[in-house]
Protein backbone atom coordinates (compact mmCIF):
# COMPACT_ATOMS: atom_id res chain seq x y z
CA UNK A 1 0.00 0.00 0.00
CA UNK A 2 2.61 2.47 0.65
CA UNK A 3 3.79 2.00 -2.74
CA UNK A 4 0.87 3.58 -4.03
CA UNK A 5 0.48 7.01 -5.05
CA UNK A 6 -2.56 9.08 -3.63
CA UNK A 7 -4.90 9.22 -6.68
CA UNK A 8 -6.11 13.19 -6.53
CA UNK A 9 -9.46 14.19 -8.37
CA UNK A 10 -9.48 17.93 -9.14
CA UNK A 11 -12.83 19.92 -9.31
CA UNK A 12 -13.02 23.26 -10.63
CA UNK A 13 -14.65 25.07 -13.36
CA UNK A 14 -11.86 27.60 -14.72
CA UNK A 15 -9.45 25.26 -17.24
CA UNK A 16 -6.60 27.17 -16.29
CA UNK A 17 -7.20 26.60 -12.12
CA UNK A 18 -7.33 22.81 -12.83
CA UNK A 19 -4.53 22.93 -15.54
CA UNK A 20 -2.36 24.51 -12.52
CA UNK A 21 -3.24 22.15 -9.81
CA UNK A 22 -2.67 19.05 -12.46
CA UNK A 23 1.15 20.75 -12.75
CA UNK A 24 1.87 21.56 -9.86
CA UNK A 25 0.40 18.04 -8.04
CA UNK A 26 2.36 15.58 -11.21
CA UNK A 27 5.95 17.01 -9.67
CA UNK A 28 4.86 15.96 -6.02
CA UNK A 29 6.43 12.47 -5.05
CA UNK A 30 3.49 9.76 -4.23
CA UNK A 31 0.53 11.89 -5.44
CA UNK A 32 -0.99 11.12 -8.96
CA UNK A 33 -4.28 13.23 -10.53
CA UNK A 34 -6.29 10.91 -12.03
CA UNK A 35 -8.69 12.95 -13.13
CA UNK A 36 -10.65 16.46 -13.35
CA UNK A 37 -14.25 17.68 -13.45
CA UNK A 38 -15.89 21.04 -14.00
CA UNK A 39 -19.05 21.25 -12.08
CA UNK A 40 -20.54 19.49 -9.21
CA UNK A 41 -22.35 17.09 -11.40
CA UNK A 42 -19.74 15.88 -13.17
CA UNK A 43 -17.28 15.76 -10.05
CA UNK A 44 -20.18 12.89 -8.78
CA UNK A 45 -19.73 11.04 -12.02
CA UNK A 46 -16.11 11.10 -12.02
CA UNK A 47 -15.75 10.31 -8.18
CA UNK A 48 -18.23 7.42 -8.36
CA UNK A 49 -15.85 5.83 -11.55
CA UNK A 50 -12.45 6.61 -10.38
CA UNK A 51 -12.78 6.28 -6.95
CA UNK A 52 -10.05 8.44 -6.27
CA UNK A 53 -8.44 8.95 -2.51
CA UNK A 54 -8.93 12.95 -2.60
CA UNK A 55 -10.63 15.57 -3.99
CA UNK A 56 -10.03 18.82 -4.48
CA UNK A 57 -13.36 20.76 -4.92
CA UNK A 58 -13.97 24.26 -5.44
CA UNK A 59 -17.56 25.34 -3.83
CA UNK A 60 -18.94 27.66 -6.36
CA UNK A 61 -19.55 25.88 -9.34
CA UNK A 62 -22.53 25.44 -12.30
CA UNK A 63 -25.31 22.84 -12.54
CA UNK A 64 -24.34 21.80 -9.09
CA UNK A 65 -22.28 23.61 -6.57
CA UNK A 66 -19.46 22.18 -4.48
CA UNK A 67 -21.61 21.49 -0.85
CA UNK A 68 -24.34 19.57 -2.96
CA UNK A 69 -21.51 17.76 -4.27
CA UNK A 70 -19.84 16.76 -1.12
CA UNK A 71 -23.16 15.68 0.36
CA UNK A 72 -23.72 13.22 -2.84
CA UNK A 73 -20.26 11.90 -2.69
CA UNK A 74 -20.99 10.90 1.15
CA UNK A 75 -22.85 7.66 -0.39
CA UNK A 76 -21.20 7.61 -3.78
CA UNK A 77 -17.64 7.48 -2.88
CA UNK A 78 -17.93 7.20 0.66
CA UNK A 79 -14.14 6.68 1.17
CA UNK A 80 -13.05 9.80 -0.97
CA UNK A 81 -11.59 12.06 1.28
CA UNK A 82 -12.77 16.29 -0.08
CA UNK A 83 -10.72 19.45 0.68
CA UNK A 84 -12.47 22.44 -0.12
CA UNK A 85 -10.51 24.61 -2.29
CA UNK A 86 -12.04 27.99 -2.62
CA UNK A 87 -11.59 31.81 -2.71
CA UNK A 88 -14.20 32.08 -0.33
CA UNK A 89 -14.64 32.55 3.57
CA UNK A 90 -17.76 32.67 5.05
CA UNK A 91 -20.28 31.21 7.29
CA UNK A 92 -22.63 30.35 4.57
CA UNK A 93 -20.34 28.06 3.18
CA UNK A 94 -17.51 26.71 5.82
CA UNK A 95 -19.90 25.80 8.40
CA UNK A 96 -21.89 23.87 5.78
CA UNK A 97 -18.59 22.56 4.26
CA UNK A 98 -16.91 21.30 7.31
CA UNK A 99 -20.02 19.68 8.07
CA UNK A 100 -20.18 17.85 4.94
CA UNK A 101 -17.31 16.46 6.19
CA UNK A 102 -14.68 17.99 4.34
CA UNK A 103 -11.04 16.87 5.40
CA UNK A 104 -9.81 20.30 5.02
CA UNK A 105 -10.94 23.70 3.75
CA UNK A 106 -8.46 25.71 2.34
CA UNK A 107 -8.29 29.48 0.20
CA UNK A 108 -6.79 29.45 -3.15
CA UNK A 109 -4.23 31.70 -2.07
CA UNK A 110 -2.58 28.80 -0.23
CA UNK A 111 1.39 27.68 -0.58
CA UNK A 112 1.75 25.32 -2.64
CA UNK A 113 3.84 23.21 -0.52
CA UNK A 114 0.74 23.49 1.78
CA UNK A 115 -1.49 22.14 -0.60
CA UNK A 116 0.96 18.88 -1.08
CA UNK A 117 0.75 18.33 2.68
CA UNK A 118 -2.81 18.97 3.15
CA UNK A 119 -3.72 16.00 0.38
CA UNK A 120 -1.06 13.56 2.21
CA UNK A 121 -2.63 14.33 5.28
CA UNK A 122 -6.18 14.37 4.28
CA UNK A 123 -4.91 10.58 2.71
CA UNK A 124 -3.41 9.79 6.37
CA UNK A 125 -6.86 10.30 7.54
CA UNK A 126 -6.18 13.90 8.82
CA UNK A 127 -7.64 17.09 8.56
CA UNK A 128 -5.85 20.70 7.56
CA UNK A 129 -7.61 23.84 7.79
CA UNK A 130 -6.26 27.19 6.52
CA UNK A 131 -5.58 29.73 9.86
CA UNK A 132 -7.65 32.68 8.50
CA UNK A 133 -9.97 29.07 8.46
CA UNK A 134 -9.36 27.82 11.89
CA UNK A 135 -9.85 31.33 13.24
CA UNK A 136 -12.87 31.97 11.81
CA UNK A 137 -14.47 28.82 12.89
CA UNK A 138 -13.40 30.12 16.21
CA UNK A 139 -15.25 33.06 15.89
CA UNK A 140 -18.28 31.96 14.72
CA UNK A 141 -18.98 28.73 16.94
CA UNK A 142 -17.54 30.34 20.56
CA UNK A 143 -20.68 32.30 19.53
CA UNK A 144 -23.05 29.03 19.72
CA UNK A 145 -24.81 28.39 22.44
CA UNK A 146 -23.49 24.65 23.75
CA UNK A 147 -24.40 22.02 26.01
CA UNK A 148 -22.14 21.21 29.04
CA UNK A 149 -19.13 20.09 28.36
CA UNK A 150 -19.83 16.36 30.27
CA UNK A 151 -16.44 15.32 27.78
CA UNK A 152 -14.00 18.05 29.42
CA UNK A 153 -13.42 15.15 32.27
CA UNK A 154 -12.78 12.12 30.46
CA UNK A 155 -9.62 14.16 28.67
CA UNK A 156 -6.59 14.04 30.50
CA UNK A 157 -4.26 17.51 30.64
CA UNK A 158 -2.26 16.49 27.72
CA UNK A 159 -4.93 15.30 25.76
CA UNK A 160 -6.60 18.75 26.56
CA UNK A 161 -3.47 20.72 25.21
CA UNK A 162 -3.13 18.65 21.96
CA UNK A 163 -6.76 19.07 21.62
CA UNK A 164 -6.29 23.09 22.00
CA UNK A 165 -3.13 23.18 18.94
CA UNK A 166 -5.40 20.81 16.95
CA UNK A 167 -8.07 23.67 17.33
CA UNK A 168 -5.25 26.19 16.55
CA UNK A 169 -4.48 24.69 13.04
CA UNK A 170 -1.25 22.65 14.27
CA UNK A 171 -0.19 19.77 12.50
CA UNK A 172 1.24 17.14 14.55
CA UNK A 173 4.72 17.65 13.76
CA UNK A 174 4.15 21.19 15.11
CA UNK A 175 2.41 19.89 18.00
CA UNK A 176 5.35 17.46 18.76
CA UNK A 177 7.69 20.66 18.91
CA UNK A 178 5.18 23.25 21.08
CA UNK A 179 4.80 20.58 24.16
CA UNK A 180 8.36 18.88 23.52
CA UNK A 181 6.95 15.32 22.56
CA UNK A 182 7.94 12.84 19.70
CA UNK A 183 5.24 13.16 16.85
CA UNK A 184 4.34 9.01 17.45
CA UNK A 185 3.55 9.57 20.80
CA UNK A 186 1.23 13.05 19.71
CA UNK A 187 -0.46 10.49 17.13
CA UNK A 188 -1.65 8.41 20.13
CA UNK A 189 -3.23 11.44 21.80
CA UNK A 190 -4.82 12.47 18.66
CA UNK A 191 -6.29 8.57 18.41
CA UNK A 192 -7.52 8.63 22.12
CA UNK A 193 -9.14 12.05 21.63
CA UNK A 194 -10.60 11.05 18.66
CA UNK A 195 -12.51 7.94 20.61
CA UNK A 196 -13.23 9.69 23.69
CA UNK A 197 -14.76 12.42 21.68
CA UNK A 198 -16.92 9.75 20.00
CA UNK A 199 -15.50 11.66 16.02
CA UNK A 200 -13.88 10.43 12.86
CA UNK A 201 -11.09 13.27 12.36
CA UNK A 202 -9.27 16.42 13.33
CA UNK A 203 -11.58 18.47 12.27
CA UNK A 204 -14.51 17.24 13.06
CA UNK A 205 -12.40 17.20 17.03
CA UNK A 206 -11.51 20.83 17.09
CA UNK A 207 -15.14 21.30 15.87
CA UNK A 208 -16.44 19.76 18.73
CA UNK A 209 -13.74 21.28 21.41
CA UNK A 210 -15.17 24.74 20.37
CA UNK A 211 -19.02 24.08 20.59
CA UNK A 212 -18.87 22.40 23.92
CA UNK A 213 -15.93 24.50 25.39
CA UNK A 214 -13.53 21.42 25.80
CA UNK A 215 -10.85 24.26 25.24
CA UNK A 216 -9.81 27.47 27.02
CA UNK A 217 -10.80 30.39 24.32
CA UNK A 218 -8.50 33.00 23.40
CA UNK A 219 -8.86 36.33 22.06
Amino acid sequence: MSGDPIRVLIVDDHAVVREGLRTYLALQHGIEVVGEAGDGEEAVEQATRLEPDVILMDLVMPRRDGLSAMRALRGRAPRSRVIVLTSFLDDDRLMPAIEAGAAGYLLKNVDPSELARAVRAAHAGGAMLDPAVTAALMQTLSGRPHSPPAERGRLTGREREVLELIAAGQSNKRIALTLGISEKTVKTHVGHLLAKLEVADRTQAALLAVREGLIDQRS
